[in-house]
């Protein structure tokens, strides 16, 4: 016999208490994700509405799942179509394996850039295995004001839970199970008449793509696919030839609705390895991964057809590939974008303050503030191992160790001198470089581990796979880095070095234009490590290094770019992090201004390097010198000529490089940027 039992819902924001039927949104609001109620905000603080642990937290932060002592999966979702704001306009304060009280903030929304993007910022509230464990849920007040913390639903429990019934000692294991359950409790429910059963292997997954995607047309019906917290998203030719009420019945498939130019088959938590499998059989070039958005460069209406396909051509090719690349960078830079500002600004100060002789570098406490502001980028392959696993699938605990392994005491400390960096792996001559402070060789681990891990699997027997798949996977890909990576980059950075080297022997000016130009995208792809011991020879050798102040110019453009994009942004979080790297800039630490706005609005990367070029030219055309291992505005100390002061050098420097500052700045606020370049303004999704 049943006992009835109760468990509150709070309202997990302020604002107008709407019942679920009201959002607009289909799915959601005929209860096919689970009943529920939903709250359109007035406030962005968004609190948990339930205690319990936290099963998921989106990739694009617009949703979280918790489960409850008692059994209920609780979904909160933050606002209708906003997948494709990639997450700009949410901040969350937790993650997978978190345990919340209710009331305790989850997150937190900026519903003035959800308004520009024209999306609806509506808070939705689901028990998503409501029709399994719930005899009802009573939702009070509706359409009344409501602060967040109130509560505003009741769930009535099917059966009294069992004290401990829920509790799981592995995180990982638990959110698990509880993914695999909800699947089943939506497909199930989803209609008497259907005979549902859960995918619970692999080869079901899979026979529910093909299913999908042969149902959806073909592959050859299909432009991109991309999916969020429930959905995959199908950007489709020709909608029409998709048969709706069959992949609608098919098993493990909730609904199918179509949006914003999508085709959406709704398969709940169990989206993503159903996407996996999905990707598996049409291949990765469906797969936009730089922004989520679809291959095509427009969608039309949903149901009207387009013949716009994958770039044809090697220019469109390689202009697409690079933007992929570039893309991926950016996105696995953006979780450390604000300790790398903040990092980079810490460098500048304490290279004022030694250079004004507060500090010396031997001191205790230079040491101890040099290792906090030095040690995110030394240990920057680690954590970008860990960001891009994620970003492009792969296992983000090995990459992190890869990055570990190319930053090991004995291996950097062999590639920092001549006679110990050319080494034989198994008889193989390899060069090894510093890969401190390094980008693009991790994305290209990452990459590769997609690929490696699965075919890891595939040989190695399911028992053996918890041991051996994870260590192997970090050989290899570790290995590849190494061998040919690495060599690769060493060749070709000293090939352009050279060439650099021969540019500025026969001109000093052209040779300014050029680097200044080139010199930021050679740091991009790692290459510049050709330039740096050039630089460190002249100052050891001669005291005094003319290519280093060109170097010093394209520091000054990037960051006069980005505060360009700071003055003309009215997009309050692109602002705050704009105004931080273009301090980080002027401190000599161009990461931030690269990867977290430059690259990204790839216009102000082009502006900015023209800008950085010209100014390259204006210090070539001056002989402006530099006479210590700093730049940038924060590095003017090593402009002052010693035993001769403040004099013709210091003048050029002045000229220079606030010269580069105020043609950065004009040009991309004139002609680099506005905020009609924003994602928020693309195409929808959730």
């Amino acid at each position: 016999m049943k006992k009835a039992a109760t468990r509150r819902l709070l309202a997990p924001v302020a604002g107008r208490v709407l019942a679920l039927a009201d959002v607009q949104d289909p799915v959601f609001a005929t209860a096919t994700m689970g009943p529920g109620f939903a709250i359109q905000p007035t406030d962005g603080r968004v609190v948990a509405p339930v205690s319990g642990r936290v099963t998921v937290v989106a990739a694009t932060k617009h949703a979280v799942g918790l489960v409850t002592a008692s059994g209920l999966e609780v979904l909160v979702h933050m606002g209708i179509d906003t997948v494709e704001l990639n997450g700009a306009p949410f901040v969350c304060h937790v993650q997978v394996g978190d345990t919340v009280q209710a009331g305790e903030v989850l997150a937190e929304m900026d519903l003035a850039a959800l308004q520009r993007a024209q999306k609806l910022a509506t808070v939705i509230v689901v028990v998503t295995n409501g029709q399994t464990v719930l005899d009802d849920l009573i939702v009070a007040a509706t359409d009344q004001m409501v602060t967040a913390k109130t509560a505003v639903a009741t769930a009535v429990l099917a059966v009294t839970p069992v004290p401990g019934a829920q509790a799981v000692t592995s995180t990982t294991a638990a959110s698990d199970v509880e993914l695999e359950s909800e699947f089943e409790s939506e497909s199930e429910s989803k209609s008497k008449s259907k005979s549902k059963s859960k995918p619970n292997s692999t080869s079901k997954y899979a026979a529910l793509a093909t299913a999908i995607v042969t149902n959806v047309g073909g592959p050859g019906n299909v432009n991109s696919v991309i999916h969020c917290i429930t959905r995959l998203r199908f950007y489709l030719k020709d909608e029409h030839r998709a048969q709706d009420a069959v992949i609608a019945n098919l098993d493990g498939v909730i609904d199918v609705a179509k949006a914003g130019g999508q085709y959406q088959v709704v398969i709940g938590p169990a989206v993503n390895e159903v996407y996996d499998a999905v990707m598996a059989q049409l291949g990765p070039a469906f797969a936009d991964m730089t922004t989520g958005t679809p291959t095509a460069a427009t969608t039309q209406a949903a149901g009207a057809p387009t013949e716009t396909d994958a770039p044809t051509g090697w220019l469109p090719r390689l202009r697409h590939g690079m933007s992929q690349v570039i893309g991926v960078m950016t996105a696995a830079m953006i979780p450390v974008i604000g300790i790398l500002a903040g990092s980079g600004i810490l460098k500048g100060i304490l290279a004022a303050l030694t250079g004004f002789h507060v500090l010396t570098v031997t001191s205790g406490t230079y040491m101890v503030l040099n290792a906090v502001a030095d040690a995110t980028f030394y240990f920057l392959p680690v954590v970008l191992g860990f960001t891009a696993a994620k970003k492009l699938g792969s296992d983000p605990i090995v990459l992190a160790i890869v990055g570990a392994i190319l930053i090991y005491p004995s291996l950097m400390t062999a590639a920092g001198h001549a006679t110990t960096a050319q080494i034989t792996f198994f008889g193989v001559p390899t060069h090894l470089m510093s890969y401190a402070a390094s980008v693009f060789p991790m994305i290209v681990a990452a990459w590769l581990g997609v690929s490696v891990e699965r075919g890891l699997k595939r040989v190695i027997p399911l028992y053996l796979r918890s041991v051996f798949v994870p260590i192997l996977e970090a050989l290899i890909l570790s290995v590849v880095v190494l061998v040919v990576i690495g060599p690769l980059i060493t060749m070709i950075s000293k090939g352009l070095a050279s060439g650099i080297l021969a540019i500025y022997n026969f001109s000093p000016a052209l040779s300014g234009l050029v680097i200044g130009g080139l010199y930021q995208t050679m740091v991009i792809f790692g290459l510049h490590w050709g330039i740096i011991p050039i630089v460190i020879n002249d100052i050891a050798t001669n005291g005094h290094s003319y290519l280093n102040a060109i170097l010093s110019i394209t520091m000054v453009a990037q960051g006069g770019a980005v505060l360009a994009v700071f003055l003309k942004s009215k997009n309050k979080p692109l602002k705050e992090i704009s105004l931080a790297a273009a301090i980080s800039a002027f401190c000599g630490v161009t990461e931030p201004a690269l990867y977290g706005v430059n690259l990204k609005y790839k216009r102000v990367f082009v502006v900015a390097s023209i800008a950085s070029g010209l100014g390259g030219l204006l210090t070539g055309l001056l002989h402006v010198n530099n006479y210590a291992l700093s730049g940038s505005l924060i590095g003017f100390p090593a402009f002052i000529t010693p035993g001769v002061g403040i004099g013709a050098n210091f003048y050029g420097y002045l000229i220079s490089h606030y010269g580069t500052l105020l043609i950065a700045t004009t040009l991309v606020y004139l002609f680099g940027f506005s905020d009609k370049m924003l994602p928020a303004t693309s195409a929808t999704a959730k």
